[in-house]
């Protein structure tokens, strides 16, 4: 096998493994066009068609399946002998968190952090793709859900809270904020499986609307959406906040809905002695301390979380 052979290999594995094109470039060190290119040319020399092509990603064909079945697991060997030859930085932390929790909350309070701590050096990574600790290179992370993460260590931080939002101009076309009942407001789908709306209107009374004026496959998503004024979303509280408070999301009435999901610390057991992440991990949790004790306000009397 020759070097370039081998590298698209290794290409290959990782589109294989994570269904899109943007991620395994994210972590080829490539741009997407390269990627595909290089996609293109392991099919050409092979003589077989690896991959279907969607516009949500890429899966493997029959041919592609096999390959993978064949490769994957030896250079999962390969990358398990590395891992202890690999240099480990204790004055470097490496962050994975989504791109809500990292640009709304994570990122402004981050200068308190840079401040107090100047020696440690972070680097973030922005993605809605949950981390494999066993195969990349990363620290630790933040996570959205229930705390169920089968080998990870978990420290809550804060729970989730969700309300009606729109943009102002939408409220004003709309007669005002409190001027209608939500079952007449343009309704933007909940990315959520669960479908938050249903339990929204079961709660807080109102007739479920049969339609959305859209749906999306992201939180990120509906969030702009509900910027640009083509409905109303229903927002976590968390990630909203900072768009409330600066005018650009308005609140719909008083109610807010709690979910089982909250945001965690996650890490695998080889970060545990890690002297930045017990640096780091020591502030974060001081910072959810005093936004929990800021935010008790979404915290209404005699409202329990739902299924």
């Amino acid at each position: 096998m020759t070097r370039l052979s081998l590298d698209l290999l290794q290409q290959f594995v990782l589109v294989a493994r994570f269904g899109k094109l943007s991620r395994a470039a994210e972590q080829a060190n490539l741009t997407v066009s390269a990627l595909s290119h290089q996609m293109r040319q392991l099919e050409d020399r092979l003589g077989r068609r690896l991959f279907e092509r969607g516009p949500r990603g890429v899966s493997l064909t029959v041919e592609g399946c096999r390959l993978f079945e064949a490769v994957g697991e030896h250079f999962d060997g390969i990358e398990h002998a590395l891992m202890r030859y690999r240099e480990h930085r204790h004055d470097a932390l490496t962050l994975s968190a989504s791109p809500g929790i990292m640009s709304s909350w994570l990122m402004p309070r981050l200068p308190r952090m840079v401040a107090a701590h100047p020696d440690l050096e972070l680097n973030l990574q922005s993605s809605s793709a949950l981390v494999d600790f066993e195969r990349e290179p990363v620290d630790c992370g933040l996570r959205y859900g229930r705390g169920e993460w089968s080998g990870l260590h978990a420290d809550r931080l804060f729970a989730e809270w969700l309300a009606p939002v729109a943009a102002p101009a939408l409220v004003a076309r709309m007669g005002g904020a409190s001027s209608a009942d939500l079952s007449d407001w343009p309704l933007l789908g909940d990315p959520n499986p669960a479908d938050r709306w249903r339990d929204w209107f079961q709660r807080f009374g109102g007739k479920l609307p049969a339609r959305r004026v859209a749906n999306f496959d992201s939180v990120d998503a509906a969030r702009h959406a509900a910027l640009e004024g083509l409905g109303v979303g229903l927002g976590r509280m968390v990630t909203s906040k900072s768009l409330i408070d600066a005018g650009l999301l308005v609140v719909l009435g008083s109610h807010y809905l709690p979910v089982p999901e909250a945001y965690w610390l996650v890490y695998p057991p080889r970060s545990q002695e890690h002297r930045g992440l017990q640096t780091f991990r020591e502030w974060l949790l001081v910072e959810a301390k005093t936004f929990r004790e800021q935010m008790h306000v979404w915290e209404p009397d005699a409202l329990l979380p739902v299924a």
